[in-house]
C-alpha cells in the first residue's frame, strides 16, 4: 500500500429515483441493491481498499448519515468522516476533504468516487486508478475516468478528448452536459468521446490550487479551518461555516473551467445505478426478460418487468410488459420503465399529498 494514496467516497445523495426503496432516511448507497451481500457503499469501500490503505479512505456524507456509515463501515474512524451539515453539491465537500488530506500529507494523490457505482472488473478498475495516480503525482493535472460509450445515452455527460494523443491519458477538449439523442449519436460516430463517470483523480496540491484559482471565495472560506481540520474542533467549524459555501458541482466549478484536465478512457464495465432501469440491466433475467428480486412471482404473459419487494411477497402480474413494480412496507409503486425518470416527480407528489413519512 502506498502511503501517498487516498480516496474520498461521496455518499451524501438521497437516490430519489430508487424510491420507495431509497429514502431520505435510508438512501440507496446503504442498501444491498444487487443482492451481493454488501451495500453499495461497502462494495465501493472494498474496491478502493485494494489500492488505498483503509485508514486513508474518507467518507463524505450528510451528518445525518454518520450512524449509518459507522454501522456499515465500523473500521472507519471519526477522523475519516467529512460530514456536511447541509447539502451544497460536490465542490465544497471535495475541497474540505482535500484540505484535510493536504494537512496530513501534502504529497498525497486522491481519488474521488461516488458510493453507488457498479463495477464488475475490479482488477481493471484498480489498474486504471493506479495509472491515474501515477500521472497525477508527476504533473499538475486534474484527471477523470471516462467510460467508453456503448450506445448514445442521453442521461450521461460526455467528455471529448484529443484523439490523436498517443498516451493512455488524454487531454480533454470539452465537457458536454446530457445531450439530445442525435448529438449523442454524433459523438459516438466521432470516436473521441467518453461518458463522464463522476470519478476524479488529482494530487491534493493540484486540486487545492485549482480551487484557489477558480473558486477563490470558497477556497478562502475553507482555508479558515486549516488549524482545526483532523481535530476534535473540526465538527464545530464545519457546522458554522459550511452552510456559507456556494452550492456548485465540481464539474461546473472546476473541471469545465480548468485548462489542465485529462481523461483516461476506462477499461472496466461500469454502471452508475442511477435509476431502476440501470438495476434491471445489471441483474439476471428469466426467459421472459423479467427481473425478480426477493418476490415470489407468478407471471402470466408478463415480460420485461422489474419486480422488487422488501420480503418474499407473492406478486402476480398478468398481461403486463416493461413495468417497474416495487414494494417496500407501506408503499407500492407501479410505473412503466419508459417513465423511470418520473419517479422523482412522483415522489414529490406523494410528499405533498401524504407527507414525508413515505419519502
Amino acid at each position: 500500500m502506498n502511503k501517498d494514496y487516498y480516496a474520498v467516497i461521496m455518499a451524501g445523495g438521497v437516490g430519489s429515483r430508487f424510491w420507495p426503496v431509497s429514502t431520505s432516511a435510508y438512501p440507496k448507497q446503504f442498501h444491498d441493491m444487487l443482492g451481493t451481500g454488501d451495500s453499495l457503499i461497502q462494495k465501493t469501500f472494498k474496491r478502493l481498499s485494494r489500492l488505498v490503505p483503509e485508514d486513508q479512505i474518507l467518507i463524505s456524507t450528510n451528518d445525518s448519515y454518520k450512524d449509518l456509515v459507522q454501522e456499515q463501515l465500523p473500521q472507519v474512524s471519526d477522523a475519516q468522516l467529512v460530514l456536511e451539515p447541509v447539502m451544497r453539491n460536490t465542490a465544497p465537500c471535495i475541497l474540505m476533504a482535500a484540505l484535510k488530506i493536504h494537512k496530513e500529507n501534502p504529497n498525497a494523490v486522491m481519488v474521488v468516487a461516488p458510493s453507488d457505482h457498479w463495477i464488475e472488473d475490479e482488477q481493471a478498475f484498480t489498474d486504471n486508478i493506479k495509472t491515474c495516480f501515477e500521472a497525477a503525482a508527476q504533473e499538475d493535472i486534474l484527471m477523470t475516468l471516462g467510460i467508453n460509450p456503448t450506445f448514445p445515452n442521453t442521461g450521461y455527460g460526455y467528455i471529448q478528448y484529443q484523439g490523436e494523443a498517443q498516451s493512455a491519458v488524454k487531454p480533454v477538449i470539452r465537457f458536454t452536459e446530457k445531450p439530445d439523442y442525435e448529438t449523442a449519436k454524433a459523438f459516438l460516430a466521432e470516436g473521441n468521446y467518453v461518458w463522464n463517470s463522476g470519478m476524479f483523480i488529482w494530487s491534493v496540491a493540484s486540486i487545492v490550487k485549482a480551487f484557489e484559482t477558480r473558486l477563490p471565495a470558497m477556497h478562502a472560506l475553507f482555508m479558515q479551518g486549516m488549524e482545526v481540520y483532523n481535530t476534535d474542533k473540526e465538527f464545530e467549524f464545519v457546522g458554522a461555516r459550511f452552510p456559507e459555501a456556494v452550492n456548485i458541482s465540481i464539474d461546473y466549478g472546476i473541471m469545465e473551467q480548468a485548462d489542465n484536465v485529462r481523461v483516461l478512457p476506462a477499461t472496466f464495465d461500469w454502471n452508475d445505478l442511477g435509476a431502476w432501469g440501470a438495476l434491471y440491466d445489471k441483474l439476471p433475467k428469466d426467459n421472459d426478460n423479467n427481473v425478480v428480486v426477493r418476490a415470489k412471482a407468478q407471471l402470466n404473459n408478463a415480460t420485461g418487468n422489474m419486480i422488487y419487494t422488501a420480503g418474499e411477497k407473492v406478486v402476480v402480474l398478468e398481461d403486463l410488459h416493461d413495468f417497474i413494480v416495487v414494494e417496500k412496507k407501506d408503499v407500492l409503486v407501479v410505473v412503466p420503465k419508459a417513465k423511470e425518470q418520473e419517479i422523482k416527480r412522483i415522489l414529490n407528489q406523494v410528499k405533498e399529498n401524504f407527507g414525508t413519512d413515505y419519502a
